[in-house]
């Protein structure tokens, strides 16, 4: 829907790889900032982030999220984790690691950044008995950081909605990141609960999953994506309109 394909044609033929390479190019056309998923599978390096910058106008603002390695307590059994799969996370909340690994590449390109995101899988009783646990230790990690970035956190737990966790992250100056997804409340109910704006010069947005719905459902439901099969007007109106009037403003 959005990209032009003749714009990818080459000798004749649709050439994906020349699609691969400059598509966001055609994309920064439309839109000022997008998320960056992939930093989530691999630290980012320079080489990487400049050949994102380059292809930008010089106001649009990337959001990363932050690599795994840094935010999952334990490895799921995913093949992608080897020999690491089911066993405990030794990096988790490292921020030392995060400072070396994450933000000195990032440095030279902080002003395209708008947002670094941690993003936090559903956490389980045997990963933290309380939500004020993770609260906890996620304060001594964010008192940790570099000062001068615009962070963000997503978690999946709703009883970890609590005052504690919105007052924790208002206090380091980083922003609740509003996130539609199957075991969560609707955006509309995060909103409503009080402090849960915790940073006022910017916000962040993941729609991903509609309340209820499984991961699996929406693929089946949906794919392959080339159509807008089921608007989320919900979303729209109730949460991007409020929280677009701020800047800088992304969302996924």
């Amino acid at each position: 829907m959005l990209y032009d394909e003749q714009r990818y044609v080459w000798r004749g033929k649709f050439a994906e790889k020349r699609f691969n390479e400059h598509r966001l190019n055609e994309y920064a056309e439309v839109f000022k900032t997008v998320c960056v998923d992939a930093a989530y599978y691999k630290f980012p390096d320079q080489r990487y982030l400049s050949n994102l910058v380059s292809q930008v106008p010089e106001d649009f603002l990337f959001t990363f999220k932050v690599t795994d390695n840094i935010t999952l307590k334990k490895f799921s059994n995913l093949p992608r984790f080897g020999d690491r799969a089911g066993k405990p996370n030794e990096h988790f909340l490292n921020s030392d690691l995060f400072t070396r690994g994450f933000l000195g590449p990032c440095e030279e390109f902080k002003k395209n950044i708008g947002l670094l995101m941690f993003e936090f899988s559903r956490f389980y009783p045997t990963d933290f008995a309380h939500g004020r646990d993770f609260v906890a230790a996620l304060d001594q990690f964010l008192g940790k950081l570099s000062k001068g970035w615009n962070y963000g956190v997503e978690i999946r737990n709703r009883t970890f909605l609590q005052p504690e966790y919105f007052q924790m992250l208002s206090r380091h100056g980083v922003a609740h990141v509003f996130n539609s997804w199957a075991d969560m409340p609707a955006v509309d109910e995060q909103m409503a609960i009080p402090g849960t704006i915790t940073t006022p010069e910017f916000s962040g947005a993941r729609l991903l999953l509609k309340p209820g719905r499984k991961y699996q459902e929406a693929v089946d439901k949906f794919s392959p994506y080339e159509a807008i099969k089921e608007p989320y007007q919900q979303a729209r109106v109730r949460m991007l309109v409020p929280l677009s009037k701020r800047t800088p403003f992304t969302l996924q």
